[in-house]
């Protein structure tokens, strides 16, 4: 197995990105397709700094990579390879960490829909945002 570099790794982690990333785009797309507009990106007064905020309609909806927010798909139950002891305590405290910023913003009277990695090309996403925005009822996943 080739090994990274220290500075390749660290370039590699500097590439990825927590904002306007492919899978947030698309949702954003979708939303704009039917018709969905008026939304705010990465509020920073909200808990979590919600992807796409609905703020009159106090909807919050989060796109979160599967590996990085430990979501229960393939790619998200694969063990990283190397340095074990940081990324598995990191996974399980970002997911503790969304779980929290769901939890406040339920507190405070909003919707929060969770849209995940691998959710984002199957054709149910359409839907599951129009229900989730047309409804009031928290859709999280």
């Amino acid at each position: 197995m080739d090994r990274l570099t220290p500075a390749r790794r660290s370039a590699n982690m500097r590439a990825i990105r927590s904002q306007d990333t492919r899978p947030e785009l698309v949702v954003r797309q979708v939303l704009r397709k039917i018709g969905f507009v008026g939304y705010r990106l990465h509020r920073k007064d909200l808990p979590g700094k919600p992807d796409i905020a609905f703020v009159g309609r106090k909807k919050a909806i989060f796109v979160h990579g599967c590996f990085w927010h430990g979501h229960d798909c393939k790619e998200g139950t694969r063990r990283p390879r190397s340095r074990l002891a940081y990324w598995l305590p990191k996974i399980a405290g970002n997911k503790a960490r969304d779980a929290k910023h769901a939890n406040e913003l339920i507190a405070r009277g909003w919707d929060v829909l969770i849209i995940w990695d691998c959710e984002v090309q199957g054709a149910g996403l359409c839907q599951r945002l129009e229900e989730f925005l047309a409804g009031s009822a928290t859709l999280g996943h």
